[in-house]
Parts: C-alpha cells; sequence; structure tokens
C-alpha cells in the first residue's frame, strides 16, 4: 500500500533539511521543532529563532551541558519528595521540570525512555527507586543505548516490577528476558521462547539489599546457555550486549523514535526506517547523534510530518506551560493529567503508553478541553504570556497569534472569522480574552495535533 512517506527517497530522506521559497525557516517551523524536539516555546523564543540556522539551534538543543545550580536545586528537591514514597509527588515534580528546563530535548528524550522501559510505581512503591531509575535514564536518554540497557538489567526498580529479583538459578524468572528481547530492544519475531528460557538464565542472582542491586554468585547460573545462534557461560552483561548487537535492535528503536518525533502512523515497513537504522547502527546506537539527524531532516520538517501526531497529556499541557509562561499548583495538573491517562511513574503497564489514537475519544477529548479550561480559568493571574498581542490587546492579533503559539496548522478561515467576532465582542480585560481564546481552541481538534 502506498503511503505518503513514499515521495522520500531512503538514500536522501534523513540529509539535512534546507529551507526554500516554498518551505521556508519561518515561525510555524520553529514551532513545529520546538514542540516535537521539546515541548514547544514561548513567542519570544520561538521570533529569535527565525533569525537563527535552523541547524545551529538544533545543535544547542543537543548538546549535554554539564549541570549546574539549577539541576542540583531540583535534584535536593525531588530527593525530599521521593522521602515520602509518594511517587505522584514526584510526578509533579517532573512536570515542572518539563515546564521550566532549559535542556527540553534531554527531557523529552527522557519521557520517551520513560515509557520504553515502561515501570510503574502501582507495583514499585518505594518512590526513591522511581526517581533513581528516571536519573538512569536522563543520563543516557541522548547518549549511546547499550550502557542504559545495562543499567536497566540490575536497576532495582525494574527488579521489582519484572519480578527479577526473585530468579534464581534453580527456578529463573523469565519476565526481564521476555521483555528485554520483545519490548525493549528487539520487537516480536526475532526471538523464540527457547531463547527466552535460556537467556533467563543469564539474569539469576539479581537481587536487591537495602535498596540497592547486588550480585549474588551463589544463585547465578554458571552454565552454558545458548540463544539468538550463540552459546557460552554468558553473564546478565552479556545478554545485553548479545542483545543490543542484533540486527534487529537498531530498526525496531529508530521505529519507536519515529512514532514518537515524526507521525503516530509512520509506517514500520518503510525503506526510510531501514536507512535511518543503518545510521543509528553505524553511529554505535548513540541516541543522541540519531535524534540530532532525526529532527534535522527533510522527512521532520516536511508537511507530511507537521500535525501528524497528537499530542500526548503531558505534551498538551507541559507545552502550553511553556507557551503562557505559566505558574500553576503542579500537584493538582499532574493529578489531572494522569485522570486523562498519564501520570509520569505511573504508565498503565510494561508496555508503556498506546499513545496515537488511543488518546482520544469523546471522554478524553472533552476532558482535555475541559482541562484547558481549568487551567487558564485558574491561573489567569499567573500567566505571562510575551507575545505581541498580550500587550496590544487587539483581538484579532491575539487570535492570530494565539494560534500560531498553539495550532500546528492554519485553522480553516471560517472558523478564525468565528473565533475572531466572539472575541471582539468579549467585554474583557486583554487577560481574561485571551485565557478564553485558548480554551475555545482547545475544544478544537485542530488544537490536540502538534
Amino acid at each position: 500500500m502506498k503511503s505518503r512517506w513514499d515521495r522520500f527517497k531512503p538514500e536522501t530522506a534523513w540529509e539535512p533539511w534546507v529551507p526554500d521559497a516554498d518551505q521556508p525557516w519561518d515561525f510555524a517551523r520553529a514551532a513545529h521543532l520546538y514542540r516535537r524536539a521539546g515541548f514547544g516555546a514561548a513567542w519570544s523564543v520561538l521570533s529569535a529563532a527565525v533569525n537563527e540556522n535552523p541547524g545551529s539551534i538544533i545543535d544547542a538543543m543537543f548538546e549535554v551541558r554539564e549541570p549546574d545550580q539549577s539541576d542540583a536545586d531540583q535534584d535536593r528537591t525531588a530527593d525530599v519528595l521521593a522521602v515520602s514514597s509518594n511517587a505522584r509527588q514526584l510526578a509533579a515534580w517532573w512536570m515542572l521540570r518539563m515546564a521550566k528546563t532549559d535542556s527540553p530535548a534531554l527531557e523529552k528524550a527522557t519521557l520517551f525512555w520513560h515509557g520504553h522501559f515502561a515501570t510503574s510505581a502501582a507495583k514499585v512503591e518505594e518512590a526513591r527507586l522511581m526517581l533513581a531509575q528516571s536519573r538512569l535514564l536522563r543520563q543516557h536518554a541522548l547518549g549511546k543505548f547499550e550502557p542504559m540497557v545495562q543499567g536497566i538489567a540490575c536497576d532495582p526498580a525494574m527488579l521489582i516490577y519484572l519480578d527479577s529479583r526473585e530468579s534464581k538459578r534453580a527456578k529463573p524468572n523469565e519476565n526481564f528476558a521476555r521483555e528485554l528481547m520483545e519490548l525493549f530492544c528487539l520487537g516480536t519475531g526475532n526471538y523464540t521462547e527457547q531463547d527466552i528460557r535460556e537467556m533467563s538464565r543469564c539474569f539469576t542472582g539479581f537481587e536487591i539489599r537495602y535498596g540497592n542491586y547486588k550480585f549474588n554468585s551463589f544463585q547465578h547460573d554458571k552454565g552454558t546457555k545458548s540463544f539468538l545462534g550463540k552459546s557460552g557461560n554468558y553473564s546478565g552483561e552479556d545478554a545485553v550486549r548479545i542483545v543490543v548487537e542484533h540486527p534487529a535492535c537498531a530498526k525496531f528503536l529508530v521505529g519507536k523514535m519515529l512514532r514518537y518525533y515524526v507521525a503516530d502512523d509512520f509506517p514500520l515497513d518503510s525503506p526510510l526506517v531501514d536507512s535511518l537504522a543503518d545510521e543509528y547502527r553505524t553511529s554505535g546506537l548513540d541516541t543522541g547523534v540519531i535524534l540530532r539527524k532525526l529532527v534535522s531532516s527533510q522527512v521532520f520538517f516536511s508537511d507530511e510530518a507537521i500535525a501528524s501526531r497528537i499530542s500526548s497529556p503531558v505534551e498538551m499541557i507541559v507545552g502550553l506551560l511553556r507557551a503562557f509562561r505559566i505558574e500553576a499548583n503542579m500537584q493538582t495538573l499532574s493529578d489531572s493529567v494522569g485522570e486523562l491517562g498519564q501520570l509520569p511513574y505511573f504508565p498503565p503497564s510494561v508496555k508503556g503508553w498506546n499513545g496515537g489514537t488511543a488518546w482520544i475519544n469523546a471522554q478524553t477529548l472533552m476532558g482535555r478541553a475541559n482541562l484547558v479550561n481549568r487551567l487558564m480559568d485558574e491561573n489567569k493571574s499567573q500567566f505571562r504570556p510575551d507575545f505581541p498581542a498580550f500587550a496590544s490587546g487587539d483581538p484579532a492579533d491575539q487570535v492570530d497569534q494565539c494560534c500560531q503559539l498553539l495550532l500546528a496548522k492554519k485553522l480553516p478561515e471560517a472558523v478564525r472569522e468565528r473565533m475572531l467576532a466572539t472575541a471582539k465582542s468579549a467585554t474583557r480585560d486583554s487577560r481574561d480574552r485571551v485565557a478564553g481564546i485558548v480554551s475555545v481552541l482547545a475544544a478544537m481538534p485542530e488544537f490536540h495535533l502538534c
């Protein structure tokens, strides 16, 4: 079946996008970049970006910076919250970090890996272990894939979640070996049940003592294991290495990245996936390298990619907080986002969040619009948008600039005219009018595309 991506040639699709008269580097494409690589941005940031080279902006986005005082303060706050063993407080803290961070690409990638290596505080009842896992993911989110998987294999939160701490040589637990291949690295069809049984022996003896990983050599199976076409007296570290080196790994991961960063329905059998996977493999599975290439590419900036994803509840709300520089009660807000199906630290299963059209149905669409309405209404005195029309008070410009900030594609002109008529007739000050405009936008399907 033909797809809209067929016009791209695999050998050139991932080359850098070059603006031209038909596809200029403008406010709309700058907003697209900031929405997808991060969580959106304020008017002043996007306006400044238009006057810069997109390649330079992307390089800065993915630059790994040294932790500063702000990072240290955030970590101390998280440590204090983790003592309470209330992961819901940590969820609120993480959403605040997403809204305030100077490294949104890093947080966006960390959220991606959290959904990939899904672990839930509903079972892992120690919040500090969930926090430690998210720090592990953040540490490697834009780095090499194998060190992250090696860390996950002995991460206490994962050991609890998949019952791996109970895996003994006399009775290996198969959960982690299965998910390592099926969900984390290879995908279905690239291993057998025998591979799972054999590989599970590699992870015997993995335990938790006093909240930390401990290897118990007496409970480790030291015999020869045979899986994925290889045989040897393999350890857990060896098993992870063998899985990561499997030819299917790079393609499986790239497919998930394309559906997270480019389009919900990106065809996984497309030659474009193979060509980007080849480059990922060549990089040594360096995620930062491949994501920088992905968001610089012709595919990423194409008309086919714009407005081709449904924003997740976290993306929608954090994007609004960043665009309008809103201060809000993050605990209340994160709980409300959880009611829409996405509370950080609480994915619904080891498969993570399904995403895409799973975010939207009649109930959640109304819930999303109601949440935006409450956010804008309850925080009128706590948002500080910096777009020019907010200060000028011109209703037409306010409608247009809110749309530019929040929508991936233009509204139909008839819809815009109806919105403008409503805005002009409202006897409100600028703050009330803008809050009303955003609430109206949130009830439209276009608002939920990114």
